[in-house]
């Protein structure tokens, strides 16, 4: 795959949504779990409105897809987004979430769709 250089603009709104700890937060964990907004509700602590705020930004940019599954949608990062290797390489620096993603399941509160 070619790869396409991002011009100065296109970087700034992708760096300044990064730059929001829950997003970035988010990220790291949709980087190998897909999550419903109930599950981001839980783990931030925060309220449904505040959580698909910044999902619907992250969406919006294309950094992140939805899919339904049943009643619930599932979001998961965008692979084929024109940042991705630059949204990779940033994650790629972070510590991992998985802790996070292991209390939901510990407490019961993990959506299985697949049962």
């Amino acid at each position: 795959m070619e790869k396409i250089a991002m011009n100065i603009e296109e970087t700034a709104i992708i760096l300044k949504l990064l730059s929001d700890k829950t997003r970035l937060t988010m990220l790291k964990l949709l980087e190998t779990n897909a999550c419903c907004v109930c599950e981001f509700v839980d783990i931030f602590q925060m309220s449904q409105p505040a959580i698909s705020q910044h999902l619907r930004k992250l969406r919006d940019a294309g950094i992140v897809r939805e899919e339904r599954k049943g009643q619930w949608i599932f979001y998961a990062l965008n692979n084929d987004h024109f940042a991705n290797q630059l949204i990779m390489l940033i994650l790629a620096e972070m510590e991992t979430q998985d802790d996070k993603i292991q209390q939901l399941i510990e407490s019961g509160k993990r959506i299985n769709c697949d049962q």
